[in-house]
């Protein structure tokens, strides 16, 4: 939740392969108050069954940028793995990119949304609401 001191994420995974929402990706919160500071980790959480990450850090007072690691190879991987049972190797890596790092700005006293539109061999963001 946003205060007028402090902004506040939230995000999730939509997998653009198949249409539906990537449960299990693990999600780094990292956050720092200026360009020339420091990044510091305040935590992590997974998506649900939705796709989305609920349980994201607060961020603390004075945030101006903020960057969310999604770890998404082991999520590929597992994919993978599943579709291998029922049909024949497609190809020899569940994901061209094992993580992808969104880095973005923000100002206190409003939300932002930082959607993930992914699939195998690429990835979009946007900020959405």
């Amino acid at each position: 939740m946003s205060t007028a001191t402090t902004a506040s994420v939230s995000t999730h995974i939509l997998d653009t392969s198949i249409g539906r929402p990537a449960e299990g990706v693990a999600i780094s919160l990292a956050a720092r108050s200026g360009r020339d500071a420091g990044w510091v980790t305040l935590g992590g959480s997974a998506t649900d069954a939705d796709g989305r990450c609920k349980d994201l850090p607060a961020l603390p007072e004075g945030t101006t940028h903020v960057r969310l690691d999604f770890e998404v190879e082991s999520y590929f991987d597992k994919k993978q793995a599943e579709a291998q049972q029922d049909a024949p190797r497609v190809r020899d890596s569940g994901a061209f990119f094992p993580e992808v790092a969104i880095t973005f700005a923000v100002v206190p006293g409003e939300h932002f949304h930082v959607p993930l539109l992914l699939n195998p061999f690429g990835y979009s963001v946007y900020r959405g609401s």
